[in-house]
């Protein structure tokens, strides 16, 4: 891993996560371009500082500077390299998802610039989004893209154990960490299968049918639990609860 260095300036960045520290500071944690996921500490900026706070929010394209060596440094200096992307309802719950992803999947000070441009792409194209079906689509891009930067790419053209290609018409078990094993006839937990074309129409970021997208949501779900090791994600929840009460709502209207 790359130590950041001791003076940093007008690093690209975006804040993921900020919490209070002591009276008037905050500490936050960024995604950079150069240093990848940094911890920072913002000092002052409750107080004579506040428009630098008004800054310092997530998903804000930003240029920051900052001194010091170790788990966490000291900010010195932040500017807008653009306007804050518009994001409402389902997208900005879905945007803190991205970043509570990455904060618990990164580690600090690991370089990560591809993934860094793709997370700059991905919300230019959830700026101003409200169609629920694109969303979940950038959403499993954005995941797949994620476990291949970190070393865990998924497995989606061949089958695990014969090493043959993936059969369009076959159901495969997928196994966290290894990849895809043809399922038996009459396996039980046929919930738990994926069929090939499947797998092959993620491998070619290809979710334009409902089957294909709502097969890649249980893959990259399976598998980022797997790699989460039992982390309960909030913003996760916070989605399902969203769900849920519009779920109701609807079903209110028609009983009405």
């Amino acid at each position: 891993m790359a130590q950041s260095n001791s003076k940093v300036l007008l690093e690209p960045a975006y804040v993921l996560h900020q919490r209070p520290y002591r009276d008037s500071s905050l500490i936050l944690e960024v995604f950079s371009h150069t240093y990848g996921r940094v911890g920072l500490v913002a000092r002052g900026v409750k107080g004579k500082r506040k428009q630098r706070q008004a800054l310092l929010q997530p998903f804000r394209p930003l240029h920051l500077s900052w001194s010091g060596r170790g788990e966490l440094a000291t900010l010195t200096d932040v500017e807008a390299s653009g306007a804050a992307h518009q994001l409402v309802g389902p997208v900005l719950l879905s945007s803190f998802y991205i970043n509570e992803l990455l904060t618990h999947l990164l580690h600090r000070h690991d370089p990560h610039p591809d993934l860094f441009e793709y997370y700059r792409y991905t919300f230019s194209q959830l700026d101003g989004l409200n169609q629920p079906q694109q969303l979940q689509c950038y959403l499993r891009l954005f995941e797949k893209q994620l476990l291949q930067e970190i070393g865990y790419g998924l497995v989606l053209e061949y089958e695990l154990v014969q090493a043959e290609p993936i059969d369009a018409n076959r159901s495969y078990r997928y196994h966290p960490g290894q990849g895809p094993m043809l399922a038996l006839q009459d396996e039980a937990n046929q919930g738990l299968l994926f069929k090939g074309s499947s797998l092959l129409a993620f491998a070619e970021e290809n979710l334009d049918q409902p089957q294909y997208l709502k097969d890649a949501k249980r893959l990259t779900r399976l598998v980022l639990d797997f790699y989460l090791g039992g982390k309960k994600l909030h913003s996760r929840q916070l989605l399902l609860d969203l769900q849920r009460t519009t779920e109701v709502a609807a079903l209110n209207r028609q009983q009405d």
